[in-house]
């Protein structure tokens, strides 16, 4: 490891080196482009010796000083795919400078009309905001905007992910009128695609949980929409657990509220997120005094 790291630094030397004498009068007559590309190379065999070391900053650092001389020298392409493998080091060490090698890339990806590639790097960033530096906000921003690249380029299916995300953590952030708008917006366009049509149901049952966290009355409004749009939702096991939460709610039965969520929950297993969401809509059932 130690012999790793001692022959990267050497090479981050001789990289330098080899920059300082490709400037000047004499460095541009005599192969100043050449000595850049040499240095180049030394950085980029430098950053896999740090890598090796694990030492992820330095090698996310020395794929930074590649990609930086790549862009210098009109090499876009080149620059994108350094800034990306130094976002993949930084991660390990540095989550946020991690997303700020992402935008270099995405900013050259874009300007070369590369939309695709701009969208899975926004997927990207908004994983390590996910996961990583833990800001849901930022996350949310950037799942919006990968899926308005992948919509474009007529990715759908893409676009579906990114956007159930956004509807995913507006919920968990309490906008909930963005997410239901979302989980209804993605479940009438899946209504008439046979491999989508699968998800249509847990989209309404996902927006009729957010709509019980802001009223009742809405829920009831809404619960008779989606079945007018979706026959098949009334059979549904989550369309009559709903309908259970709604008259415990309305008797302010919080023990009721309670059994029901344990019983469905025993036959299909409640996440994390179902969880938080069905723990809010039962506040409401102890705080309010008249839920009618």
């Amino acid at each position: 490891m130690a012999d790793n790291e001692s022959k990267a630094n050497a090479l981050m030397a001789e990289a330098e080196k080899k920059l300082n004498s490709s400037k000047g009068f004499l460095g541009n007559l005599f192969g100043g482009s050449s000595k850049v590309e040499d240095a180049v190379d030394c950085y980029q065999r430098a950053a896999n010796l740090f890598k090796m070391a694990k030492n992820w900053s330095s090698a996310g650092n020395a794929f930074c000083q590649a990609a930086n001389l790549h862009f210098k020298a009109g090499s876009r392409h080149d620059a994108a795919t350094n800034y990306v493998d130094a976002s993949n080091c930084f991660r390990k060490s540095d989550p946020n400078e991690a997303a700020s090698c992402l935008m270099k890339a995405i900013e050259i990806y874009t300007d070369m009309g590369r939309f695709t590639m701009a969208a899975r790097h926004h997927q990207s960033i908004a994983e390590i905001y996910e996961v990583e530096a833990i800001d849901l906000e930022k996350a949310v921003k950037h799942y919006e905007q990968a899926a308005d690249f992948f919509q474009g380029e007529e990715s759908s299916s893409s676009a579906n992910k990114c956007i159930l995300k956004v509807a995913q953590y507006a919920a968990q952030l309490e906008h909930y009128e963005k997410a239901i708008q979302i989980y209804e917006q993605v479940a009438s366009s899946s209504l008439n695609k046979s491999l989508l049509k699968y998800g249509v149901k847990e989209y309404f049952f996902k927006a009729s949980l957010c709509h019980l966290c802001i009223d009742i009355f809405n829920a009831q409004q809404a619960l008779e929409r989606y079945v007018g749009l979706y026959p098949a939702f009334q059979d549904s096991r989550e369309y009559k657990f709903i309908k259970t939460l709604i008259e415990h709610m309305e008797e302010q039965n919080a023990d009721g509220f309670t059994d029901a969520v344990r019983d469905y929950d025993s036959i299909s297993r409640l996440d994390q997120w179902y969880t938080s969401i069905l723990l809010r809509i039962k506040k409401q059932v102890n705080d309010n005094p008249d839920l009618r």
